[in-house]
């Protein structure tokens, strides 16, 4: 039987961690956490978590890769915390487990995504990269 996204997402959380945006705000406040955001431009218009960096799900792969020349720099220490986010907490979820195939031994994903987060009336960044 061919796998659709919710598969894909059940079988991430079998080696993801899920915290939720509580959690998520206390590793903010403690300042030990690189927070990344997957939704992609017009989404990230809405706003986004403070200090988070976006990088769409699509280009995880290409900006995670410590060989490509055009990567993102804040993603090379693979033992760094990292909280990825997204709109609802399924693209995340996909991207923290291929983080962790990448080699990242230190990734989570934040439950509800940004609509949690914004549902709970938490702050919202709303600067442009």
């Amino acid at each position: 039987m061919a796998k659709g996204l919710m598969d894909f997402a059940a079988e991430a959380r079998l080696s993801v961690k899920e915290i939720t945006a509580a959690e998520t705000e206390a590793g903010i406040a403690a300042g030990s956490v690189l927070l990344l955001d997957v939704r992609e431009p017009g989404e990230v218009r809405e706003g986004h978590l403070p200090g988070a960096i976006n990088v769409p799900r699509g280009l995880l792969e290409a900006k995670a890769d410590l060989n490509f020349p055009h990567r993102e720099e804040q993603l090379q220490d693979r033992d760094q915390a990292v909280i990825v986010y997204c709109a609802s907490g399924v693209r995340s979820l996909l991207a923290a487990a291929t983080m962790q195939e990448m080699g990242f031994s230190n990734v989570q994903s934040m439950t509800g995504g940004f609509a949690a987060w914004k549902a709970e009336g938490r702050e919202i960044a709303g600067e442009s990269w």
